[in-house]
């Protein structure tokens, strides 16, 4: 399902997962289930957001290194030249 983006057999392995006797697999089905459309674009479509995440990482990690040093206009000038 993963490998393959065969996101439409979701709803098949969400009801096996309910008939399992994993109470921690039960929680993560019914998590799933509150917006059951997102995880099968997600395990359907070609598109993601890895570029973006990556540029989050990147921003979190300045953030971290200048708390309690300077004000936000630092960190705004460190944020826009490590592009």
């Amino acid at each position: 399902m993963l490998t393959e983006r065969k996101g439409e057999r979701l709803p098949d392995w969400l009801d096996a997962v309910r008939h399992d006797d994993l109470p921690s697999l039960h929680t993560l089905a019914a998590g799933i289930d509150g917006d059951r459309d997102a995880p099968i674009a997600g395990l359907t479509l070609p598109w993601n957001s890895d570029p973006v995440e990556g540029h989050v990482n990147r921003i979190k990690m300045l953030k971290r290194q200048m708390v309690g040093r300077a004000g936000f206009a630092l960190l705004r000038k460190r944020v826009l030249l490590a592009l």
